[in-house]
């Protein structure tokens, strides 16, 4: 049974929403701030931490980007309808997905089932081999990456998403793609996160290795 972090400051929110996860069969602890929501995180690590954005004390935001300086389990934020921006802030900070209020139980138990799919081994075939880009170096099976004989600290998103580029390096690969294969959504998504994840990958990476193919997608640089 997957255990799933709730950090919501509305009680009727929170507990609808820890029944709904409880009825798909997870284990939920729930927070009603961000300092209590942090503690709980690191009292014991949850497989997925669901957070909402306005939160008191410490807002989901600053909440997301302490729990990936400490750990790669995957964060999905909450958020209202008109804050896109602290959507894409909370992404730059190292939330891995986000789904606006009000939503359905069942798109956010499918949310985070793909979060946990994503965070398992991955099972489509990978190259065997170390594979070199330049000063860049991505091993599949041992999931090191190097640059310049540095290694790389990435988080699952990261790694999936460079796994793609190196997959097929010089192939132009679509947002709709990535957000397929990545994120995995089988219905068109919010392409931001996508953008976001590829500038979070440039930055450790270097942002000349993945090229920008406008109003198409992005490619690896071989």
């Amino acid at each position: 049974m997957h255990e799933v972090l709730l950090v919501e400051d509305d009680d009727l929110i929170r507990e609808a929403t820890r029944l709904t996860l409880e009825a798909h069969g997870y284990r939920v602890r729930t927070a009603a701030d961000g300092v209590a929501g942090l503690d709980m995180f690191r009292d014991r690590r949850p497989d997925v931490a669901v957070l909402d954005i306005m939160l008191p004390r410490l807002n989901g935001v600053s909440l997301a980007g302490r729990i990936r300086e400490e750990s790669g389990v995957p964060v999905l934020l909450i958020s209202a309808r008109n804050d896109p921006v602290d959507v894409v802030m909370g992404l730059e900070a190292g939330a891995d997905d986000y789904v606006t209020k009000p939503f359905d139980g069942p798109v956010l138990v499918a949310r985070i089932r793909a979060l946990l799919r994503r965070a398992a081994p991955a099972e489509r075939p990978s190259p065997t081999g170390p594979l070199c880009f330049g000063d860049l170096t991505f091993c599949a099976v041992s999931l090191e990456v190097r640059r310049d004989g540095r290694l790389l600290t990435l988080t699952t998103t990261e790694l999936k998403l460079l796994r793609e580029f190196a997959a097929s390096p010089g192939t132009v690969l679509t947002r709709d793609l990535l957000l397929e294969r990545v994120w995995d959504y089988a219905w068109s998504g919010d392409t931001r996160v996508v953008d976001v994840g590829v500038q979070r990958l440039r930055a450790k990476i270097g942002r000349e290795r993945v090229e920008t193919v406008r109003g198409v997608g992005y490619k690896l640089r071989g």
